[in-house]
């Protein structure tokens, strides 16, 4: 039985992630545990130069550490650290208590299990970039409340490539993100313009964490600036949200009740996909560079 919650949402925060998709939870994390995440990151970040090409293992077999072209020693590029809870405590700790877990089962609770978990990496003038896409389109449930938590591990600015999401987007369609027989994870480019024109960049200290809903469109664009950018990811569902496909990645973890208890029960809502092509690389960006 997971934890009894807090409530760290006030009714303006609730309503904005029912109407525009998404809401910010300042201080989510406090110094001392920033500290903990960060130190575990740069012990990954320093063991990635040894390594030329994506590595690791998760546990379906596939690289759980993703390096961006262009990695090297001198300038190392770890782009993606999938399942961190399997490596580090910190990270487990975090993904089983924190205000941002009291703040999902206020929105979608009160019973709430986890789903998966991944740490995004931008370092300064890397590539990377986050075409536009929806969370679900990549993970299937009996229904669609999923929301995912953003913890900014470094503080998100204009320049170092910050979360671009499309307020009320997640009232709308669930958008193809198969093109031409491809799975390129993202939308056709004719919606990614027109999401471009309405999107919003969410700023904020490190510490703070982004609760969006999993249906809302929203992307990234490369570092522009001198500092990193890094997010500690994690994806929760509603209790009676029972996945249709394979963790795209997998965890020990999935499916462990994080508030409230389990009931036993489905719940199914009305929607339609094509299935994502679940991946055979190490993340979703071999996936997106696809799409060029």
């Amino acid at each position: 039985m997971g934890a009894l919650i807090d409530r760290p949402l006030n009714d303006s925060q609730v309503r904005e992630f029912e109407t525009q998709g998404f809401t910010l939870l300042s201080n989510a994390l406090d110094a001392q545990t920033l500290e903990k995440l960060n130190r575990d990151l740069n012990e990954w970040l320093l063991e990635s130069r040894n390594y030329s090409d994506s590595y690791g293992q998760q546990t379906d077999g596939r690289p759980r550490f993703s390096l961006e072209p262009g990695h090297t020693f001198e300038r190392p590029a770890l782009r993606r650290v999938a399942s961190p809870v399997e490596l580090s405590l910190i990270y487990l700790n975090v993904m089983r208590d924190s205000a941002a877990v009291d703040a999902v089962a206020q929105l979608i609770g009160p019973n709430i299990k986890f789903n998966n978990a991944k740490i995004n990496l931008k370092h300064p003038g890397m590539a990377t970039k986050v075409d536009f896409h929806q969370d679900f389109m990549f993970e299937p449930h009996t229904n669609d409340d999923l929301v995912t938590v953003l913890y900014f591990l470094d503080e998100l600015t204009p320049d170092n490539g910050p979360l671009e999401i499309v307020p009320s987007s997640h009232k709308g369609p669930l958008y193809d993100h198969w093109h031409d027989g491809i799975f390129t994870g993202a939308v056709s480019p004719e919606v990614a313009v027109r999401a471009q024109a309405k999107a919003i960049s969410c700023f904020g200290l490190a510490g703070t964490a982004c609760l969006m809903s999993t249906r809302l469109l929203h992307g990234s664009a490369p570092n522009r600036s001198s500092a990193p950018r890094t997010l500690y990811i994690v994806e929760y569902c509603a209790e009676d949200a029972y996945p249709l496909q394979a963790n795209h990645i997998p965890s020990k973890f999935a499916g462990e009740i994080v508030r409230g208890e389990s009931t036993n029960r489905v719940r199914c809502s009305d929607y339609d996909m094509i299935f994502p092509e679940f991946p055979t690389g190490a993340s979703f960006f071999e996936q997106q560079a696809r799409r060029t």
